[in-house]
């Protein structure tokens, strides 16, 4: 479908850009070459009469955006994540994108309900309330079960939405190309790679099993922290289109008068919801990457209950000590070991001046730790240390970027209920309980333990790779070589008997 059809829809959104005044501002965000800029404001300007005017108490690219329609508004929000590729300025834009729909009527919910479940939505539910929430790909309705009489949420995509995001994607992927073909230059700026990371997650977001089994994986993670609660999936009425949780009843998190009229402490709710993001990022490399405060409510026992898990960041556990072990320097000040991690991890090239990146390290650190305990921040802290690392030739890595996105997220949450609240001496408490858990005694028994375990699955393959190597022994034609193959036979099969003894050894004591 990426043809010429799609002219008229690119057409569209040029002259929509131009008229609300985002064009200048995407084109300033991504640092676009002169041709590009050039052939853009050719393209645009002659058909801007055409382009949709949108609300005009809204910024020009937010405005743009929410004039053009539900996809164009979550590639906003998807680009909001990636700092590194449109700047801060834009994802800050981008980030507060209202995604308030019209929603579709009750009856075709119903209808929808009833074809993905195959069973009449009456018999599923004895309640089904009009939608009381409409985002770009998806609405929610308050039911009530019918067997149980449970309440609970019912989630259903937009009908059509697959077909629409599609034409939409296809047109993006056609403006794409149009970009690297009238300037080649901008192939820097891997438009190709932005509508592919845009497709991948719009795709998964689509289908809503994937959701409901992020938040299955989220509540089983987070099950033991007290003073948090992830709603149920109720798996038998949920499907690709359609998903179920339970209901979460609390006070919006973003509502400070009615936290304060429900008897809320808002400062121990500050600390508790910082805590628990770095809690769930070390502890568990699984969080919510979109914890603003229309997904965060609090119920009546004080719990902080999270909703919507269409978006959720992923860490491996080796990066998660990286992070933790930057972040713990950075409290200690401990600026060369913080340097010395970086340089570990390979995260900045081994040619680099060590002795620098600690000094410019410290010109990130001690400036923040001079602050007010009002001003200090984390998430300027890492916006800062991601600008110094790039100085120094650190790759872009994706999932810090996202960590950090949410992190600035997290902490406007924690901000505005106390906006007196120390960063670094509510942090500090995780962090410290992770480096002693993940990087202490604790966590060199638990890597031995893990290494004796792959030691030990190569037993029973003992006799094949033995088999193996003397078959190679056997085809060698010299004497030299031969003696050369008999010695690293011997020492091979040493080496694997004795690791696969050990490792089956130590798996049995654990």
């Amino acid at each position: 479908m990426r043809g010429p059809h799609n002219i008229w829809r690119l057409v569209r959104t040029g002259a929509t850009l131009e008229r609300t005044g985002a064009m200048r501002v995407v084109l300033d965000a991504f640092d676009a070459p002169r041709p590009l800029r050039m052939a853009a404001r050719v393209l645009g300007w002659p058909f801007k009469p055409l382009g949709h005017e949108g609300d005009m108490s809204m910024p020009s690219v937010t405005r743009a955006l929410s004039a053009l329609g539900p996809a164009y508004i979550k590639f906003g929000q998807i680009l909001s994540t990636r700092p590194d590729l449109v700047g801060n300025d834009l994802a800050n834009q981008l980030r507060v994108l209202q995604d308030k729909l019209p929603p579709f009527s009750r009856e075709e919910a119903l209808a929808a309900v009833s074809r993905e479940l195959e069973m009449p939505a009456d018999e599923l539910f004895s309640e089904f309330s009009e939608p009381i929430a409409a985002a770009s790909i998806a609405q929610v309705h308050r039911a009530t079960l019918a067997e149980t009489g449970e309440t609970v949420a019912v989630k259903v995509l937009r009908p059509g939405v697959e077909r629409a995001f599609r034409k939409d994607i296809d047109a993006f992927y056609l403006a794409a190309n149009s970009i690297e073909l009238l300037s080649p230059s901008s192939r820097r700026l891997r438009p190709l790679d932005v509508i592919q990371h845009f497709e991948g997650v719009v795709m998964g977001e689509l289908d809503l099993r994937l959701e409901a089994a992020s938040a299955s994986q989220f509540a089983s993670n987070t099950a033991d922290d007290e003073g948090f609660r992830v709603p149920a999936v109720r798996w038998f009425s949920s499907a690709r289109r359609v998903m179920t949780l339970d209901w979460a009843e609390g006070v919006p998190m973003g509502d400070n008068a009615a936290l304060d009229a429900a008897g809320h402490d808002r400062a121990e709710l500050s600390e508790r919801v910082l805590q628990l993001f770095l809690k769930h990022a070390l502890r568990d490399g699984f969080f919510h990457a979109d914890m603003h405060q229309g997904n965060l409510k609090v119920a009546a026992n004080g719990d902080i209950i999270a909703i919507d898990f269409g978006i959720m960041g992923h860490i491996d556990e080796y990066t998660r000590r990286v992070y933790a072990e930057i972040l713990y320097g950075f409290i200690r000040r401990d600026y060369e070991r913080v340097a010395e991690v970086h340089f570990e991890a390979g995260y900045v090239p081994a040619d680099r001046d060590r002795d620098e990146f600690a000094r410019a390290l410290r010109a990130v650190g001690e400036p923040i730790f001079g602050m007010d305990a009002t001003r200090i921040s984390m998430a300027r802290l890492l916006a800062y240390l991601f600008e110094v690392t790039e100085r120094f030739g650190m790759e872009t890595r994706t999932e810090l970027i996202l960590l950090q996105r949410t992190m600035v997220v997290v902490e406007g949450v924690a901000r505005s209920l106390n906006p007196r609240m120390n960063i670094w001496s509510v942090a500090q408490p995780v962090v410290e309980d992770y480096i002693r858990n993940s990087i202490g005694p604790k966590a060199v028994l638990h890597d031995l333990r893990e290494t004796a375990k792959v030691l030990s699955r190569f037993g029973p393959r003992l006799p094949s790779i033995v088999e193996d190597l003397l078959i190679m022994q056997s085809r060698t034609q010299t004497r030299d070589t031969g003696s050369w193959w008999r010695w690293r036979l011997g020492w091979t099969t040493l080496g694997l008997c004795i690791g696969g003894a050990l490792g089956a050894g130590i798996v049995g004591l654990f």
